[in-house]
């Protein structure tokens, strides 16, 4: 590896490490927002939508500056093609911390404080998938992104177990349709997370292995 090939892999290592911290915020801070009702904090976590669009922006063309002038190979090429993948999948997590910071405000004014058993697993379950996956880059460890993917299959059947219990409560309780939509909601959004959370760990397998493991199940 050239000296300036070096220089340019560091720098993106760093920039994509400030990514990933960014989104891993601003999803908590919209969780915390619906736990709490805080539509100033779910306001916050809508403003700062605009720094992680822009941040994707550079880290995609630092990526192909790269491609371009540096030619890279083997694990360097790697690295940068995983960047790129890993950045546009951080960027739809924060959308997706968004939809959820939206919810929150949505319901910040309803009496209604329950909060459904499932959507409580949810929350832990996801955030645990995200922070894995994004540990696994940052250590480029195979057998957390392994972790990852087993955990995909927990937050899919709680997603499922969501929409039964919604369903239910609100063919019992027809006057609280909104607020429990909402929350149904929050839920699905949780579960794209863990979506993405996998095609991050997937990517790092890749990365560390050389192995495609996306659709082979």
């Amino acid at each position: 590896m050239s000296v300036l090939l070096n220089r340019e892999i560091t720098s993106l290592k760093k920039k994509i490490l400030q990514m990933t911290a960014l989104v891993e915020e601003s999803v908590r801070k919209s969780i915390s927002a619906v736990r709490h009702k805080n539509e100033a904090l779910a306001e916050e976590v809508i403003q700062d939508d605009d720094k992680i669009d822009l941040m994707e922006n550079e880290l995609e063309e630092e990526c192909l500056k790269i491609l371009a002038l540096h030619q890279p190979v083997a694990t360097d090429l790697r690295y940068v093609v995983v960047c790129l993948k890993i950045n546009s999948d951080l960027e739809r997590i924060g959308d997706l911390a968004v939809n959820i910071a939206e919810r929150a405000k949505a319901i910040s004014g309803e009496g209604d404080d329950f909060i459904p058993d499932s959507i409580g697993k949810m929350i832990e379950a996801s955030l645990a998938m995200l922070k894995l996956s994004l540990d696994s880059f940052i250590e480029m460890d195979a057998k957390l992104a392994e972790e990852v993917e087993r955990m995909d299959d927990v937050v899919d059947e709680l997603n499922r177990g969501m929409y039964l219990e919604v369903r239910e409560m609100i063919m019992k309780e027809p006057q609280r349709t909104g607020y429990l939509l909402h929350i149904l909601g929050v839920s699905r959004q949780l579960e794209r997370i863990g979506d993405y959370a996998t095609n991050i760990a997937e990517d790092v397998i890749y990365l560390t292995d050389g192995k495609i493991v996306r659709h082979s199940k």
